[in-house]
């Protein structure tokens, strides 16, 4: 098979060693053609490009923004699959398909993958008509997303302490609670004055070391979206939900008080009076009175662990 290795030299977990590692594996009974980023949207150039030339799947080696920069240059056409390698330092959307969270380890996987069966056909998410694999947020955990990037080389050094830090330092400021907004699905579900919005093309949210945060266990890469809406940020709000979702019952959040969580969302949309910020896949994006998130379903090719 002819595969495209698109790396992020600058992500967190990429070394010079695991690189070589990578190519060898990935060399030794395929065609292997690699390409480095240097500027921001470069992998969806690359990808695209890729698709365009016959290749049959693009793997990244990168966080999570390498991730998404490529399915936007994938998405739509499903003659080339994607893999994600995790570089970064979350990997969430490979970690929540089942990859490990060590590059070498996953090439394996994929690997075996490819030679076990087909690439499964998946759905995406879009928000104004960008595409994402795993989440967009908007309100207050934008807002700790935008407070991390102002500060990258803490990001890559620091981990999670640096994320746990920036969503204490957020709460503090009261940036978060000037935010609100009105989410409205398609289906006619209303949420008035929300300050934090997330929907979910996969399960988990995120993670906290090893530790998955699900939001909405149901969510994959088959099912229409889950939207999480909360209208309250307050200790007494939030503790509740952020118990409910580190347990390992796989229960999600409950729907009721503060805490709106709705499966099966085909479209929904934000407005506001002020602009607020958003976040794709966990890379920031410039405030905007107005999100349109949609699920696209069988949108793109992805090399999943079997």
């Amino acid at each position: 098979m002819k595969l495209a290795l698109i790396v992020n030299p600058t992500a967190s977990a990429v070394s010079r060693r695991s690189r070589v590692l990578i190519e060898k594996m990935l060399g030794a009974k395929h065609e292997l053609t690699v390409h480095e980023t240097s500027r921001q949207h470069h992998a969806t150039r690359f990808a695209h490009r890729s698709m365009k030339e016959g290749f049959d799947v693009v793997l990244t080696l990168g966080g999570d923004g390498t991730v998404n920069e490529a399915a936007n240059g994938l998405v739509g056409s499903l003659s080339c699959a994607l893999a994600p390698l995790p570089g970064g330092s979350t990997n969430v959307f490979a970690r929540a398909i089942g990859y490990p969270n060590n590059a070498v380890q996953a090439t394996r996987v994929f690997l075996d993958a490819l030679d076990g069966g087909e690439p499964e056909l998946a759905g995406v998410g879009t928000a104004n008509d960008r595409a994402f694999l795993f989440h967009v947020g908007a309100g207050f955990d934008a807002a700790v997303v935008q407070r991390v990037e102002q500060r990258s080389p803490l990001k890559r050094y620091a981990g999670h302490p640096w994320f746990i830090a920036s969503s204490l330092a957020t709460l503090a400021s009261g940036e978060a609670g000037r935010i609100r907004f009105d989410v409205r699905t398609d289906d006619g579900r209303v949420v008035r004055g929300a300050q934090m919005v997330v929907a979910l093309n996969v399960n988990p949210y995120t993670f906290l070391g090893n530790r998955p945060i699900d939001l909405a266990p149901e969510a994959n890469l088959q099912t229409p979206l889950s939207v999480v809406a909360l209208t309250s940020l307050s200790v007494r709000r939030l503790l509740p939900a952020a118990t409910a979702a580190l347990r390992q019952d796989q229960a999600g959040l409950p729907n009721r008080g503060a805490t709106r969580h709705w499966p099966l969302v085909h479209g929904v949309t934000i407005r506001s009076a002020t602009p607020f910020p958003y976040q794709v896949d966990g890379e920031p994006n410039s405030p905007v009175t107005e999100l349109r998130i949609e699920h696209m379903p069988e949108a793109l090719r992805i090399v999943v662990p079997y």
